[in-house]
């Protein structure tokens, strides 16, 4: 375990599930990252991509790692919302994963996430690796399962309208999706900046279940 200071970090691990769910949840956290520290490494892991969804997920992705010193990207092809029976399959790409990186710090979903692939990667995350630092992000969604986070990484604005602007440019399948706008994602940050206090206005926040400091 390692206690967290982004400045620190040189090797980042980003797990998700679908296309968009790296941005959405931690897309500020990872700009701000590799924009206050040289030489950091990322390995990027999208499990389902198919089609334009996979096109969508590399042209993100690669606009967002520019600042990386190197970075190592894989898009998979798991059928969404068909990860539990996938299980298997699933466990093997993590264990190919560790295998190839020891990371400083790993974004992943929350545990509680009630999307079932979401939450099905959190627990392999937790399986796979268990003796590294981990954070859960957050993704807003229909079935309304945002929790009481205990971290929480502060952003200017500069990043968040990095954030927004990229996930409206780059994921243009989602366009008709209700939730899916500048509203909803300044909202989500401006709610967690007010919960860091008076000293930010935004923010993105996450789930620390352990930490050794």
């Amino acid at each position: 375990m390692l206690s967290l200071s982004l400045g620190e970090i040189r090797t980042l691990l980003c797990i998700g599930a679908h296309a968009d769910d790296l941005e959405i949840g931690a897309g500020g956290t990872v700009r701000r990252i590799l924009g206050g520290a040289h030489g950091v490494e990322v390995w990027w892991q999208v499990f389902s991509g198919a089609g334009a969804r996979h096109d969508e997920a590399e042209a993100s992705a690669k606009d967002i790692l520019r600042q990386a010193s190197a970075y190592h990207l894989q898009v998979a092809d798991f059928r969404e919302s068909y990860f539990p029976d996938c299980w298997a399959a699933l466990k093997d790409a993590f264990e190919g994963i560790k295998h190839q990186c020891e990371p400083d710090l790993i974004l992943t979903h929350s545990r509680d996430d009630r999307h079932q692939d979401h939450s099905m990667l959190s627990d392999l995350t937790w399986n796979t690796f268990r003796n590294h630092a981990i954070l859960e992000y957050e993704i807003p969604k229909y079935d309304g399962d945002l929790g009481n986070p205990n971290v929480y990484v502060t952003l200017d604005d500069r990043l968040c309208r990095e954030k927004i602007t990229a996930l409206l440019t780059h994921f243009r399948t989602q366009a008709g999706r209700h939730w899916f706008d500048e509203e909803s994602f300044l909202a989500l940050m401006r709610l967690r900046g007010i919960e860091c206090g008076p000293g930010a206005r935004y923010a993105e926040a996450f789930y620390g279940r352990k930490l050794v400091i």
